[in-house]
């Protein structure tokens, strides 16, 4: 009788088996199925923070690369990396000796030029003189003479030049300071055969003035109409943490350049000579009071390798907004676009909404 029994439950459990012929569900095709839920929210209007905080870096005040005019041999140099010098100070003597004999050949070319305008003009005065008896001399032998006196003094004029010019070609084998400065480099030796030289080139010395410096800063095209330039930067150097310093807006370029974004400059005084030109700030911009600005939850940008964008809501379609970002903050971010204060947007949006889409 038991054996009878199992024999019916395994029958049965077979036919239940047999006669079952309903599928599973797909759980993938379940979830796309099903439109995906948005949050929306509003684009908020604000006043904008006081400062925006940029980088900005240190240089020289003044910076020059110094070559040679002439060629020549290093005679002798009395700087070297480092030192401190004065404007006018003679920093490097060139020899040429060839230069020595051009001197000497357009001295001698002008003192005989020299004597000939002179013999000219005694000549031309004894012919005056004896002209005073009617018949002594002829008209035509006057004027002759007259015009061999121009001509010689005309050319002792030229040789007097062609001397000078050699001779000022001379003082350029000597190499002044043109401003007070430090040495930052040198790369030249006494004996070394230098030529006058492109700004590719490299120079002799390299001079820069490092007790005033100029604090450089970017202002990105969206903040330049509302930078204070009135009101005092405030600056902190990565090298000195924690040290604020504040300072006036000297200049600015008035036009962008190749990063969509304006140079400003900040003249920083360095008389204790501790700030090196290279060095990287951290800077606040004062920006003008009352200035508004466009903020969205960071959540809501959308980023990717070709633009960035956020997605309104309008008419419940869904419509793509490039957007270029300012300030961040902790839960928002300052964008510039084709957007309204107050317009909806898709808080958390993904790149797989498409511009049209309905919502």
């Amino acid at each position: 009788m038991k054996t009878k029994i199992n024999i019916l439950v395994v029958a049965a459990c077979f036919f239940v088996a047999c006669s079952g012929n309903q599928k599973p569900v797909d759980l993938a095709e379940a979830k796309t199925s099903g439109n995906k839920k948005y949050t929306t929210g509003t684009i908020t209007e604000k006043t904008l923070s006081s400062y925006a905080s940029l980088p900005g870096q240190l240089a020289p005040f003044n910076e020059v690369n110094l070559f040679p005019k002439v060629n020549g041999f290093v005679k002798q140099i009395f700087v070297d990396r480092g030192s401190q010098v004065t404007k006018g100070q003679l920093l490097i003597t060139l020899e040429a000796p060839e230069m020595e004999s051009q001197l000497q050949a357009a001295t001698s070319r002008f003192l005989q030029a020299q004597e000939a305008a002179n013999a000219s003009k005694e000549k031309y005065n004894r012919l005056k003189q004896a002209a005073v008896e009617p018949g002594a001399v002829s008209p035509l032998d006057l004027d002759n003479a007259v015009s061999r006196m121009k001509s010689d003094i005309a050319i002792a004029n030229a040789e007097k030049s062609n001397m000078q010019a050699v001779g000022t070609m001379q003082g350029y084998l000597k190499i002044y300071a043109p401003f007070n400065g430090t040495i930052v480099q040198r790369n030249v030796s006494p004996g070394a055969l230098v030529a006058p030289g492109k700004g590719s080139d490299q120079p002799m010395l390299i001079l820069q003035e490092t007790r005033k410096l100029r604090l450089e800063v970017a202002i990105p095209e969206d903040y330049v109409e509302k930078v204070d330039l009135k009101q005092a930067v405030i600056f902190t150097l990565n090298a000195m943490p924690g040290k604020k310093h504040t300072a006036i807006i000297s200049r600015s370029a008035n036009t962008l350049g190749n990063m969509r974004a304006e140079a400003i400059e900040i003249d920083v005084l360095n008389t204790d000579g501790r700030l090196k030109p290279g060095m990287y700030a951290e800077v606040k911009i004062p920006m003008v009071s009352g200035a508004k600005s466009l903020l969205v939850p960071n959540t809501a940008i959308v980023r990717s390798t070709e633009r960035k964008y956020v997605v309104a809501v309008r008419n419940h379609n869904a419509q793509l907004i490039d957007i270029k970002e300012g300030l961040t903050g902790s839960d928002s971010t300052e964008v510039f676009g084709a957007l309204l204060p107050a317009e909806k947007i898709i808080v958390n949006p993904t790149d797989e909404i498409k511009s049209g889409d309905r919502l």
